[in-house]
């Protein structure tokens, strides 16, 4: 069956397979994320998501400016265009703010995700909406936009010759049977390893491996129960405090491992939809990194995995950049309105920019190559982004510092490399291997200040997927960076996986 190309007056259906190459789910949009440290703040003090909004907020608005500035496409679920304070603010504005929205939309920018609806505009479930306000002023702009406009909505599925059928089954194996794959997954992997990744102690390790086997066995006893592994059941029975809502976000101290099991259904959760969609998942600062799942994927790049040792290297040996003088960025991006972000993507420096890293990830082999341009047009992005700051008196600008960081994960090894304005810098964390046989990981780009501020402009994304074929590559490619000039191991205790600075069966399916 062949799924539908119409439009309706105001929606364009496509399908995962017709996002843009660059396309990203931005994990700081989910309506539950919160920075791992605020998290456990949260759970000492007893606070919930409301207690924390004007904090939490801040960080989520920044994080959403980011993703649409570094990327050429942001998959949105649905339900946190009207759910989520940081993006809502802008639609119960009204004004200028909800028209950038309306052209966000309207240009492809923001795609919504639609899961059970056929429409941007469908009422949510019953139970689901709680935020009446947010909703009606995303109806209100939906309704607003101009007759010309279309609103691209992605969904597995949209043959309706059997009554969503296909679409349920779609979702079904895409979706939800992944997300409770990798949950059971979970005491598959490394203990020692994924307990230091989410800042257990050593001497905790056992004990939260048992306590992951409950989360393990309470997931096996849904599917066998033929109900829906989801991340709300879990939430409901390892996390939050009895008897309140999960949206709340009300996490409890009495639950062992409370914050660090969150961390790892959020991850889990977001990376899952990335991976449905075919696209990548954008991780904010202070979120647990995907290397911590300790996983095999497919590539997520058109030049497929790198698995040489000697091309892998390519990436963490020193660059020669252009000389960056005299520039300035704007110490936080969230001081920009969402009207400056449409205008930013309008301008030739967004553009350039954008398409110089898309052709790096279309080619990462030609790294060397490919790199200076990236780094060049972000530079001059910067620029424009400062610009528009001082047009609202908002910049508060730092002296800048431009660097190139390479993130280059193999198993739980992590190795970096830094250049840039005369600076050079490689590292490795190694870790014990957490799987035999063929080792998979990443090569992650970083473009930022080499002082960073906790919301400065900065880029970071996933460029090519590696795979090696077994343990004697890795050493392989361990030896080759040893041997690179001024090398240092910083292994020791192992760090925990969240990002730095530097770096669901039923007929009627429930939200995801």
């Amino acid at each position: 069956m062949t799924d539908v190309d119409s439009s309706d007056g105001l929606m364009t259906p496509i399908r995962p397979e017709q996002l843009e190459p660059g396309a990203v789910i931005a994990q700081s949009l989910d309506n539950q994320w919160v920075p791992a440290q605020l998290t456990k703040d949260m759970i000492e003090q007893g606070r919930s998501l409301d207690q924390v909004a004007e904090q939490r907020v801040q960080e989520v608005r920044a994080e959403y400016f980011r993703s649409l500035i570094n990327a050429s496409q942001v998959v949105i679920n649905r339900a946190y265009l009207y759910n989520n304070d940081a993006i809502n603010c802008d639609l119960l504005e009204g004004g200028e703010a909800r028209t950038a929205h309306q052209r966000l939309l309207a240009s492809g920018a923001i795609v919504p995700f639609l899961l059970n609806e056929r429409h941007p505009g469908e009422e949510p479930p019953a139970y689901l909406h709680q935020r009446h306000a947010g909703f009606a002023a995303w109806q209100e702009t939906l309704a607003g936009l101009p007759a010309a406009d279309r609103v691209r909505c992605v969904r597995m599925s949209w043959d309706d010759s059997a009554g969503d059928q296909e679409n349920r089954e779609r979702t079904r194996l895409r979706l939800f049977q992944p997300f409770a794959e990798k949950v059971q997954g979970l005491t598959a992997k490394d203990i020692d390893i994924l307990a230091a990744q989410v800042g257990v102690a050593g001497e905790d390790a056992d004990r939260f491996g048992r306590r992951l086997g409950e989360v393990v066995g309470f997931s096996n006893d849904l599917r066998v129960h033929r109900q829906p592994v989801v991340r709300n059941a879990l939430y409901e029975e390892f996390v939050s405090v009895p008897g309140t809502n999960v949206a709340e976000g009300r996490y409890d101290r009495d639950k062992p491992f409370a914050a660090e099991i969150k961390q790892l259904l959020d991850l889990i959760y977001n990376v899952n939809l990335a991976d449905a969609l075919g696209r990548y998942p954008l991780t904010p600062v202070g979120s647990l990194r995907r290397v911590a799942l300790q996983e095999a994927r497919e590539a997520r790049t058109t030049a497929g995995f790198v698995e040489d040792p000697e091309q892998l290297l390519t990436f963490l040996r020193r660059q020669a950049f252009a000389t960056v003088q005299d520039h300035l960025t704007p110490s936080a991006v969230n001081a920009l309105t969402l009207h400056d972000i449409w205008r930013l993507r309008q301008t030739s420096a967004w553009n350039a920019y954008i398409r110089a890293f898309g052709e790096l990830t279309a080619a990462p082999e030609a790294f060397h190559d490919s790199v200076g341009l990236v780094f060049d047009r972000y530079v001059q992005l910067n620029s424009e982004i400062l610009a528009l700051a001082r047009e609202r008196r908002h910049a508060r600008p730092n002296a800048w510092n431009p660097v190139v960081e390479v993130v280059v994960t193999v198993g739980a090894a992590v190795y970096t490399a830094v250049s840039g304005n005369g600076v050079w810098e490689v590292a490795g964390s190694v870790l014990p291997l957490a799987v035999s046989g063929s080792l998979t990981g990443s090569v992650q780009l970083v473009l930022r200040n080499l002082t960073p501020g906790r919301r400065e402009q900065r880029f970071a994304r996933e460029i090519a997927a590696v795979r090696l074929a077994s343990e004697r590559e890795w050493s392989q490619f361990h030896d080759l960076v040893c041997r690179l000039p001024g090398y240092r191991d910083t292994s020791g205790p192992a760090p925990t996986a969240t990002a730095s600075a530097t770096t669901q069966d039923n007929e009627d399916l429930p939200e995801y």
